[in-house]
């Protein structure tokens, strides 16, 4: 399964478990580390974890152990490194705190960039 997918999957994982404003950021020409981030928020700490343990265990069965998992009981913030596909799930008041759209936005780095010269 190719990391477009494995996005995909993932998103399918997080509408059914009823995540909020889910966004996926191609960030293939901005880094190597990672194919796609994707941001998706949860109503609460306990909504937040359900939404990272159904991304999981779907990326599980399509054969995509993750690599790592930071946060988990008690987390605002949970982030699942499925090696091509980064998780990021929040609450609401971390997700505009870090903003984290806009920081991975293509038209941020071009700007950046565009300053460093």
């Amino acid at each position: 399964m190719n990391s477009e997918k494995l996005s995909k999957l993932v998103v399918k994982s997080l509408e059914d478990v009823k995540a909020k404003d889910i966004v996926i950021l191609d960030v293939r020409k901005m880094t190597s580390v990672t194919d796609y981030m994707i941001v998706a928020s949860g109503t609460s700490i306990r909504h937040v974890k359900a939404l990272a343990d159904a991304a999981e265990e779907k990326s599980r069965e399509a054969g995509h152990r993750p690599t790592g998992v930071e946060g988990g009981e008690g987390s605002e913030w949970v982030l699942l490194d499925l090696q091509d596909v980064l998780v990021h799930v929040m609450l609401p008041r971390a997700r505009e705190f870090y903003n984290l759209e806009k920081l991975w936005s293509p038209s941020l780095a071009t700007d950046l960039a565009v300053k460093d010269r």
